[in-house]
């Protein structure tokens, strides 16, 4: 796996959560699906809530989801590939996928350059149907 530092995990957290909140409701089932995530990195278990706290003021203070994807296009697609199947697991997990929340995803895919397709796939092997 990609080396990452714990402030670039806490950026590609912040975009988890900006995600998890895009229908208005940030429940504590999201908030665990956030931290398997992270427990995901080795390197920082033991560490999760304290950087899902400080992902959590990141996406409060900021406005634009750009902030949190710069960092991502500058990995390989094995890394967004993770991102974009953390996103999904959030996003699904509610089982009420909505506009806003497919619009945030294709829009994510195009700023750190992943491919539509590729996304849908994990979309569908993540609803169990693939």
């Amino acid at each position: 796996m990609e080396k990452i530092s714990i402030e670039e995990l806490t950026q590609v957290v912040a975009l988890l959560v900006h995600a998890a909140k895009i229908d208005d409701h940030y429940s504590e089932g999201e908030k665990k699906i956030v931290l398997n995530f992270i427990s995901g990195y080795q390197d920082f278990r033991g560490k999760e809530k304290e950087i899902l706290t400080n992902a959590e003021k990141i996406e409060s203070d900021s406005n634009q989801v750009l902030n949190f994807t710069n960092l991502i296009k500058t990995k390989s697609n094995k890394f967004k590939e993770k991102i974009i199947e953390g996103l999904w697991r959030l996003i699904i997990s509610d089982k009420n996928l909505d506009f806003y929340e497919t619009n945030l995803m294709r829009r994510i895919c195009g700023l750190i350059y992943f491919p539509d397709k590729l996304s849908g796939e994990i979309k569908m092997k993540i609803m169990g149907k693939k």
